[in-house]
């Protein structure tokens, strides 16, 4: 992982990384200390999902066995309880992302709920006919569809900027494609297929130079990297607890306070509002005009005991572990013959995305899973992207903070014996 990025906390020394102690952090996942198929397991698929460790689920434990009560509004003791732990994981992650406040952080069921929040609540005050939302090739479908339906409903239409061989955006074609009439942008802050990490600062400035608002899809640049959001100067950022070692079901939208203010609930019900008459209805202040209903309160608290777990951790060290993974795996893999990777940015996150000679990648994928290695296989949710390329999919290892260079040479080892069935 190239950390040179403005934005993001670059690599430490060697002497830093020395002070990783990577096997204490994997005692901490219960998940990894088990076997499958009579092998330990080796978990490669962290860009669907990462293990969680024993703290966060005994922190969702402990709220449902001693605090479980609904939030706001009650006065008796679970109650209030219940808030202040739901509020302070508010303001943790606020501060985990360098937000300017604790409301400009709305939580949400994930990433993809994040943008369909901002797809349907601010997108018809800026966009409508003839006007455009502009992507790239490599965005995940939850960062495609939502603009998609927007388009549909208003008569606009989506803007692609292509991207290179290598797996990078052509800036070129970037620059050439912002105008007056491109009223959002959307992109990946890091690629789920290809791990290539996009130069989000430059292109919010570029943007910005149009006036146009970015909405960024950090879901794969969380776990990995320190992201600071003010210095990036986004306007929306959206990320999932899952993908950072908390719970499902849970994520984060952070919006600029100036765009809450102007946006319009998503949703009605409980929590939202301020006053309810037939006649009509007023709403509350954000974030809470955004969070209808009963909240998944124990997901909030388990997201911000993530936070915790990784803030002592330090994003330094996971950054640096995370990077000499990727070229050792990338060097390892690269000495089997017929290997063919997709996604070789000179700025990359820690996913390798390749196929083995002719075999499909779920061949693959099955063989790797009898031998107890975790991958993922398909096109990852990026299906244009497997268009660009010619292909159906690939097989995709992914790292965090808990991989090892054992668990690459398993999965090398595993590689080599797909090319021995499929000799």
């Amino acid at each position: 992982m190239n950390t040179a990025e403005t934005g993001i906390v670059g690599a430490e020394t060697a002497a830093a990384r020395s002070r990783f102690d990577v096997e204490r952090i994997r005692g901490e996942f219960p998940a990894l200390q088990q076997q499958v198929y009579g092998r330990p397991l080796v978990y490669l698929d962290n860009a669907a999902t990462s293990q969680k460790p024993q703290r966060v689920i005994d922190r969702l434990a402990n709220y449902y066995s001693t605090e479980n009560s609904n939030v706001h509004r009650g006065v008796h003791f679970l109650s209030q309880t219940a808030t202040d732990a739901y509020e302070s994981a508010r303001r943790s992650i606020a501060g985990f992302i360098g937000a300017e406040s604790d409301h400009e952080v709305i939580f949400t069921r994930g990433t993809t709920e994040a943008i369909n929040l901002v797809a349907a609540s601010f997108g018809p005050l800026r966009i409508g006919r003839g006007d455009i939302v502009l992507v790239t090739e490599m965005e995940h479908h939850s960062n495609i569809v939502p603009w998609q339906l927007l388009c549909e409903r208003v008569g606009a239409r989506l803007g692609v900027v292509p991207i290179s061989d290598g797996g990078e955006i052509i800036y070129e074609e970037y620059e050439r494609m912002l105008s007056e009439r491109v009223k959002l942008v959307a992109v990946a802050h890091v690629s789920n297929t290809l791990g290539t990490i996009n130069p989000i600062e430059q292109m919010i400035e570029d943007a910005h130079g149009f006036g146009i608002p970015v909405l960024i899809d950090g879901a794969q640049a969380v776990p990995h990297m320190k992201v600071d959001v003010r210095r990036l100067n986004a306007d929306f950022y959206c990320f999932s607890a899952h993908k950072m070692f908390g719970p499902t079901g849970i994520g984060i939208l952070y919006a600029r306070s100036r765009h809450l203010e102007e946006m319009p609930p998503y949703q009605g019900g409980g929590d939202m509002i301020d006053t309810v008459a037939f006649e009509g209805s007023t709403y509350n202040e954000p974030p809470h005009k955004f969070e209808a209903g009963t909240p998944n309160i124990a997901g909030a608290i388990g997201l911000g005991e993530a936070v915790e777990f990784m803030q002592e951790i330090g994003h330094d060290r996971i950054a640096a572990h995370e990077t000499d993974l990727l070229a050792y795996a990338t060097e390892q893999l690269s000495e089997i013959d017929g290997i063919r990777f997709y996604g070789q940015a000179a700025n990359k996150a820690s996913v390798v995305s390749f196929l083995v000679d002719d075999v499909h990648p779920y061949d693959a994928g099955t063989i790797l899973d009898r031998l107890g290695i975790a991958v993922r296989t398909g096109h990852h949710c990026t299906q244009p992207l497997m268009g660009r390329f010619g292909i159906s999919g690939t097989v995709r290892a992914s790292f965090a903070l808990y991989n090892t260079r054992a668990d690459v040479d398993a999965l090398v080892a595993g590689v080599r014996k797909v090319k021995e069935m499929f000799a």
